[in-house]
């Protein structure tokens, strides 16, 4: 009897986690897909990002990724102006974090974050929205403070 209540515990738990896993992949696999600009003054730069809307997708953001293409990225949208504050626990490639206001103009760029770090990494300010692309992106396109962002969901005033 023993015996059988150990083997259904196990179904159960096993059960548990197939369910979990689901949930969490189904979390990363929500953010939809969306094109954003970024007006700088060597021109109009373009780039695929995935939208981090929900506390979950924000929570996980680029968490276990092994590569991000140039070109692409994670837009996170914190939905007011607000002290942002950001980390790259458990994400294993090195990213410009673009820090922008609600009226698309960026507010502050913090290059070459250190992955795995714990350490935080601040907007300095209010922020409404974090574009996450791979290192060195800011530099070579020559993206700075002030440059303007569009995508739908920036209100260009």
């Amino acid at each position: 009897m023993r015996t059988l209540r150990r083997i259904a515990a196990g179904f159960r738990a096993a059960r548990l986690l197939l369910v979990a896993l689901a949930l969490a992949g189904s979390a990363t696999a929500a953010c939809a897909d969306d094109t954003l600009e970024i007006v700088t003054r060597s021109g109009v730069h373009v780039f695929q990002v995935e939208l981090a809307l929900t506390d979950q997708q924000r929570a996980v953001g680029l968490m276990h990724r092994r590569s991000l293409p140039e070109g692409r990225g994670m837009l996170f949208d914190f939905r007011t102006d607000q002290e942002v504050s950001m980390w790259m626990k458990n994400t294993y490639v090195s990213l410009d974090m673009i820090f922008i206001r609600s009226d698309g103009r960026i507010h502050r760029i913090a290059e070459g974050t250190t992955p795995e770090s714990l350490r935080v990494v601040s907007s300095n300010g209010p922020v409404r929205f974090v574009l996450e692309v791979v290192a060195g992106t800011a530099r070579k396109y020559g993206i700075s403070r002030g440059d303007r962002v569009g995508h739908p969901l920036i209100d260009r005033r």
